[in-house]
C-alpha cells in the first residue's frame, strides 16, 4: 500500500511540474530588439514575462556586443586586436583577453584542417583587396607577394599557460571577418541564457544562434535566401533550436574589375577575391564553428568543402553555385533533416 501511495505522489509531483512549466510558457511574451553594431544590424529576439525584463536583458546583450566589438574590430585603432597587431615582429608575446585567445586558437585549428582556406592572418591581403575594390584596380604581383609573406597560421605563437599571443613578423594583421560575428552571436546568446532567457534568437547579419524553441513550438523558423535574389522569398525554411547557422557568399558584397566579378571574400592562397559566385550555409553546434566553416567552404569549393565537414558531429552544409544553366545545389546528407514548411 505504501508503494502505491508513493507512486501516486510521484505522478502528482510530475503533473504539478508540467502544469507549472505550461503556465510559465503561456506567460512569456515575444520581444524583438534591433540596433546597429559591427557594421550591420543586430537583431535579438527573446521571450520574457514583461517588457521591463526584456528591456533589461536586451540592454545587457547590446552592452556585451560593444565590448566584443572593442576586442575584435580591425577598424578601431584602439581595439584589442589592433593593439596586438601593433606588437607584430617585436619578439614578445602579448597577454590577451580570454575571448581573443579562444577565437585565435579556434581559428588556427580550422586553418590547419582547411589547409589555409580559412586564415585570420589574412589581414594584409584583405587590406589590399579593400583598396582594389574601391579603386577598381587589381593589386600588382609585388604587392601580393609582400602581403603573402605576412600570412599563415604558423606565424602565430600561442602560450596556453599565460594566455598570450605572439605575431612573429612585423606588418602582420589579423582579420576576424570570417569568424567574429559567429562567436559574438554565440557569446550574446550565452549571456541571455545566464540571465534566464533560454528561448532566444540572436542574428548578426548572416550569423544566427538559436536557443531553446519558442513556447509551444519545435524550433525557430529560419529562412535561407536564394542565391540569385538575396532579398527575395526564402528558398529553404529550416526549423532550428540550440544550434547556429551561418551564411557566407557574395550576394551583397562584390566588385567588377576588368569585367570580372570578384567577391569580398579573399582566398588566402591567391590574395584575390573569389570569382566563382556561390552561397554557403553551415549548420553547427555553435556560432564560431558555423561562421568559420562557411568561410572556409566558400574558398575550398563544394568537393573539398564537404570533405572538410565529414565526420564533424552536428555540422551540415548547403552550397549553391551560380552556373550558366542556373543554380547548382550541393548539400550534406543530413541538411534536409532541418527543413520544415
Amino acid at each position: 500500500m505504501a508503494t502505491r501511495k508513493w507512486k501516486l505522489l510521484g505522478t502528482l509531483v510530475v503533473d504539478l511540474i508540467w502544469m507549472s512549466s505550461w503556465a510559465l510558457a503561456q506567460s512569456q511574451e515575444r520581444f524583438t530588439f534591433a540596433e546597429p553594431h559591427l557594421g550591420t544590424i543586430v537583431e535579438i529576439t527573446l521571450y520574457a514575462p514583461e517588457d521591463t525584463v526584456a528591456n533589461d536583458a536586451a540592454k545587457a546583450a547590446f552592452r556585451r556586443l560593444k565590448e566584443l566589438d572593442q576586442i575584435f574590430s580591425d577598424y578601431k585603432t584602439d581595439s584589442e586586436t589592433m593593439r596586438l597587431c601593433d606588437s607584430a615582429g617585436s619578439g614578445r608575446a602579448v597577454k590577451v583577453s580570454p575571448e581573443l585567445f579562444h577565437v585565435i586558437r579556434k581559428s588556427i585549428e580550422i586553418s590547419e584542417k582547411s589547409e589555409g582556406a580559412f586564415d585570420v592572418t589574412v589581414g594584409p591581403l584583405v587590406q589590399l583587396w579593400r583598396r582594389a575594390r574601391k579603386l577598381k584596380i587589381l593589386p600588382n604581383n609585388d604587392e601580393l607577394a609582400a602581403a603573402k609573406e605576412l600570412v599563415g597560421s604558423k606565424l602565430v605563437s600561442l602560450d596556453e599557460a599565460t594566455q598570450s599571443v605572439e605575431l612573429k613578423r612585423q606588418g602582420m594583421r589579423l582579420d576576424f571577418g570570417g569568424i567574429a560575428k559567429g562567436f559574438i552571436a554565440q557569446n550574446v546568446s550565452q549571456l541571455l541564457r545566464e540571465k534566464g532567457h533560454q528561448q532566444t534568437l540572436v542574428a548578426v547579419a548572416g550569423d544566427i544562434v538559436a536557443g531553446d524553441a519558442p513556447p509551444n513550438t519545435s524550433g525557430w523558423k529560419v529562412g535561407v535566401a536564394p542565391l540569385d535574389r538575396p532579398n527575395g522569398a526564402v528558398s529553404r525554411l529550416l526549423l532550428l533550436k540550440n544550434c547556429a547557422i551561418s551564411t557566407s557568399g557574395d550576394a551583397f558584397q562584390f566588385a567588377e574589375i576588368n569585367g570580372v566579378r570578384y567577391s569580398h571574400i579573399v582566398n588566402p592562397h591567391t590574395g584575390l577575391g573569389l570569382t566563382e559566385r556561390s552561397s554557403v550555409t553551415v549548420l553547427a553546434e555553435d556560432g564560431t564553428t558555423a561562421d568559420a566553416l562557411a568561410t572556409a567552404i566558400c574558398v575550398l569549393g563544394p568537393q573539398k568543402g564537404l570533405k572538410l565537414i565529414e565526420g564533424r558531429g552536428g555540422v551540415d552544409a548547403l552550397i549553391v553555385q551560380a552556373t550558366d544553366d542556373g543554380p547548382r545545389v550541393i548539400e550534406s546528407k543530413s541538411f534536409r533533416s532541418y527543413e520544415t514548411k
